[in-house]
């Protein structure tokens, strides 16, 4: 047995506010990985300067690795701190088992949202057994493309699953009647606050578009995990 992080997400309900908790530790993490990239300590892309988020353009989130961090037993409701008990829309009985077990510990919690949807993931330390391939000797060349996700060289085909194309149709009209309602800026340019309808149609459609991604990330991890299982 070894210990692993994990994640485990689920989705929240009820308005969230954000904490400066872990503000200076982030910049100093920040800081860390800069100078540690110039320097040439740190593998992998090169990271650059902090950067001060700006409101409407930074991932809305926010993290907690202190207080009271739980996951209730009616494996409904999960407990944070300042924000008090939350129910969530999904069950959280896999994790809620692994910590009754004792096999799992809470490390931290982040809250995100996305596609007008409120997530928290908690960052966790599992206990699990170091599972093997089923064919350990056996390799495999990858071919990503552009008609076919991916093309084995065993020859097997993987279909891509173009989920873009499949809605197209239906971004394309929330897209035009996103455009005929009253939005933010007039049309001389100047800010005006937006209509009910306008904000209504909007997170319709960054739910579509959150939506494609899932589907596109979802195609993605499932060939990546049957490649590391087979």
């Amino acid at each position: 047995m070894e210990p692993r992080q994990g994640w485990g997400r689920a989705l929240v309900g009820g308005k969230l506010q954000g904490s400066l908790q872990l503000g200076p530790g982030r910049v100093a993490s920040g800081l860390r990985n800069w100078a540690d990239s110039k320097q040439g300590r740190r593998a992998g892309v090169r990271v650059g300067f902090p950067r001060r988020k700006r409101k409407g353009h930074g991932r809305s989130a926010c993290r907690f690795s202190t207080g009271a961090i739980r996951v209730e037993a009616d494996r409904h409701h999960v407990t944070l701190p300042r924000l008090g008990c939350l129910k969530t829309h999904e069950s959280t009985r896999k994790l809620a088992r692994r910590l009754e077990q004792g096999t799992a510990r809470i490390l931290a919690a982040t809250i995100s949202q996305q596609g007008g949807r409120w997530f928290v993931s908690f960052t966790c330390q599992v206990q699990r057994t170091q599972r093997r391939p089923r064919r350990p000797a056996a390799s495999v060349g990858v071919d990503v493309g552009v008609r076919h996700l991916a093309v084995l060289s065993s020859g097997e085909q993987v279909a891509n699953p173009r989920p873009l194309a499949a809605d197209l149709r239906r971004l394309r009209r929330l897209s035009r009647q996103l455009a005929r309602q009253r939005g933010p800026r007039a049309p001389d340019g100047t800010l005006r606050p937006p209509s009910a309808g306008w904000r209504r149609t909007q997170r319709k459609l960054a739910r579509r578009h959150a939506r494609v991604a899932n589907l596109r990330a979802e195609a993605l991890h499932q060939l990546t995990t049957g490649l590391a299982a087979e």
